[in-house]
């Protein structure tokens, strides 16, 4: 019978990240790999920053740009945060599987700046929201669909780098 993480990396089922882990790597991480299908149809990603409100993810773009474009076209779109990075001990990850939708009110992109401001703790807020603040500029928010996988090394023995069991 193998042990996974001793003598197999084969069914990885069992280092799932928990809810409270996943949690805990999205507050932590400030980034995600944002992965869309470009108008060539090959799979693309941009890194972005993100604010986690309301049950949702959001983030921001200039509208022309291919990822803007991407997520109007087609909001199917999945987000990956890893813990690189970051304090969190382990390596963890989750994919989490979005649909994108556009938000060019005032109110919204406003608010958006804001809070962006604070989660990146931008030393200068007003000049920070000056550079944002164009009216070419979309705010999306991505409502998670489902979590499509995740992982947290921190369940395998050794960290998932092979040793003995715990």
């Amino acid at each position: 019978m193998s042990r996974v993480g001793i003598d197999d990396l084969e069914n990885l089922q069992s280092v799932r990240g928990s809810s409270s882990s996943i949690d805990e790597l999205i507050q932590a991480q400030t980034e995600a790999v944002v992965s869309f299908t470009s108008d060539t149809g090959w799979a693309s990603g941009v890194v972005m920053s993100y604010v986690r409100h309301d049950g949702a993810f959001w983030v921001t773009a200039v509208s022309d740009r291919a990822h803007a474009k991407a997520f109007r076209r087609d909001p199917r779109i999945s987000l990956v945060i890893s813990a690189t990075g970051t304090h969190l001990s382990g390596r963890r990850m989750v994919s989490v599987r979005c649909l994108a939708h556009a938000h060019v009110d005032e109110a919204t992109r406003h608010w958006f700046y804001r809070a962006l401001g604070d989660r990146l703790s931008v030393d200068d807020r007003d000049a920070f929201f000056s550079l944002l603040d164009s009216e070419n500029r979309v705010v999306f928010e991505l409502r998670p669909v489902r979590v499509a996988v995740s992982h947290d090394s921190r369940k395998l023995p050794g960290d998932g780098r092979g040793g003995s069991a715990p």
